[in-house]
């Protein structure tokens, strides 16, 4: 028989060289599905679109459509939340009430009377 290597450190470099040569060739393998894949869609090149004329640039842009019985202070308040992060007003659509199923109020009642204040 041959001298067996004890030392850990050695063990560990070799069992370390052997796992990221395995992980290199998966990683060349992979590149290589990749270059031959033949169920991959071809790229789409984007449209070019004609310059606008002058008249539609210069047209300002019509507000979100407010829903019946939000105030205008919430709208106010949208509207400063939005430019906080940098979105401009002209980009929202519409504002309106959301949608608040029943078991959504009920936790959400439960939530807000269950709470006992410490005084």
């Amino acid at each position: 028989m041959g001298t067996q290597v004890t030392n850990p450190i050695v063990i560990m470099l070799i069992n370390m060289t052997i796992v990221f040569a395995v992980l290199f060739v998966l990683s060349l393998y992979i590149r290589l599905i990749h270059k031959i894949d033949p169920t991959a869609k071809p790229a789409v090149q984007p449209k070019v679109e004609a310059p606008k004329a002058a008249a539609q640039v210069a047209a300002p842009a019509a507000g979100p459509v407010v829903e019946k019985g939000i105030a205008g202070e919430t709208v106010a308040a949208i509207a400063a939340a939005l430019a906080s992060v940098g979105v401009g007003f002209s980009q929202v659509k519409a504002i309106r009430v959301a949608d608040r199923p029943g078991w959504t109020n009920a936790a959400r009642n439960e939530g807000l009377t269950s709470l006992k204040l410490k005084k």
